[in-house]
């Protein structure tokens, strides 16, 4: 292992360490503490952050390619990042009328892939909806500024990794 690639594995490592974090947060004290039942675009969320997580995870561990695993966490941080964006958008402008859709799921298991993801997308439920705030931003909030700094931090990572070895 050459010294220049040692920084990228520390970050790789950070970021799988922020994704379990961050997605046991929602599960361990979100859910089952608060009692806060998540939605669809919060679900989504979730399992991106543990997307990351498990990428940087391997990438850490596979110590070659890093490009490959940096481009992975970043494509799985702007499709979480864009779900959060979305959510961020519901919270601020609520729709006049919001039905109660069926759970999570229910969704899964009866609905094809091309009715469940506009179904996911349109916040049916109570995506709009903020059960719990942190200085003043949402769940959604914060996991948009997440997802925006490992999109904006991993390319840099990477290139300064690549600039050095050069």
């Amino acid at each position: 292992m050459s010294s220049s690639r040692s920084p990228l594995r520390l970050y790789f490592f950070a970021l799988f360490a922020l994704g379990v974090g961050e997605f046991c947060f929602g599960v361990l004290y979100l859910q089952m503490l608060k009692g806060i039942e998540p939605c669809p675009m919060c679900i989504m969320q979730r399992y991106a952050l543990l997307g990351v997580g498990l990428i940087a995870l391997i990438g850490a561990l596979h110590n070659r390619g890093a490009w490959i695993y940096g481009a992975l966490v970043t494509f799985v941080a702007l499709a979480g990042g864009g779900v959060a964006a979305r959510q961020s958008w519901l919270q601020l402008y609520p729709p006049k009328t919001m039905g109660c859709g069926p759970g999570l799921e229910y969704m899964m298991e009866t609905l094809p892939l091309s009715e469940l993801l506009p179904r996911l997308f349109r916040g049916e439920g109570d995506c709009s909806v903020v059960d719990w705030s942190f200085l003043g931003l949402s769940v959604a909030n914060w996991g948009l500024i997440t997802f925006a700094a490992i999109a904006i931090v991993t390319p840099l990572a990477i290139w300064r990794l690549r600039r050095a070895r050069h």
